[in-house]
């Protein structure tokens, strides 16, 4: 059920906001969850959230860095807080209420990573079986979180070509010109303006319906 429920989502974003509605109620110990993305070179941006809480633990510090317990992801798949009262780093955990988390990679690149991170108000909420729940759940999650970004991207391939069909097909009207001809006056066009030629040819169309 859970993994249809991924599955059956129209979007990488709203798989995300699945995945934490659904982590909170998988989860061994789970009272919320988010999914974060890491960037080496810019500050965590929280992009799905279970509850306003998970968004104030996951804001980066005043220099812009990530929440210290999420620096172990780079090296490994999953990282625990036993308790944000007593660990080093978790200070902001401990302030927002949180006094555990299972941090768990959904996808790795060479300098960004997207994690599901579930929160608990209790200490040591997060153990073994938790883990093994958490790796599998992201597994799933991971495979969904694929399939909808590749279904967005040949759905906006779809729309790009209808666009620029509809943009050639304008131009061949205005300018008494064949299909090829069309397409190679837009294609340079979109070279000189220094526009995508699918930002091109919607100007076009909308400038064609305006009137």
């Amino acid at each position: 059920m859970a993994a249809q429920q991924l599955h059956d989502t129209d979007s990488p974003h709203n798989t995300m906001r699945a995945a934490v509605r659904l982590a909170v109620h998988l989860l061994p110990g789970a009272e919320y969850a988010g999914i974060a993305v890491l960037d080496r070179a810019a500050p965590p941006r929280t992009v799905a959230w279970s509850d306003d809480v998970v968004r104030a633990a996951g804001a980066p510090d005043g220099d812009g860095a990530q929440p210290p317990y999420w620096d172990g992801l780079w090296q490994a798949p999953v990282v625990r807080v036993t308790d944000s009262e007593t660990e080093d780093g978790c200070a902001a955990l401990a302030a927002a209420g949180l006094r555990s988390a299972l941090a768990l990679r959904l996808r790795a690149e060479k300098r960004r990573l997207t994690v599901l991170t579930a929160y608990s108000g209790k200490p040591r909420a997060f153990d073994a079986t938790a883990v093994r729940v958490g790796r599998l759940f992201t597994a799933h999650v991971s495979l969904a979180l694929d399939s909808a970004t590749v279904r967005e991207q040949l759905t906006e391939a779809m729309r790009t070509r209808d666009l620029i069909g509809q943009a050639t097909g304008i131009l061949m009207e205005r300018l008494d010109i064949d299909a090829a001809e069309a397409f190679d006056s837009l294609v340079r066009a979109s070279q000189r303006e220094n526009v995508k030629l699918r930002d091109l040819a919607r100007r076009l169309v909308d400038t064609k319906n305006a009137t």
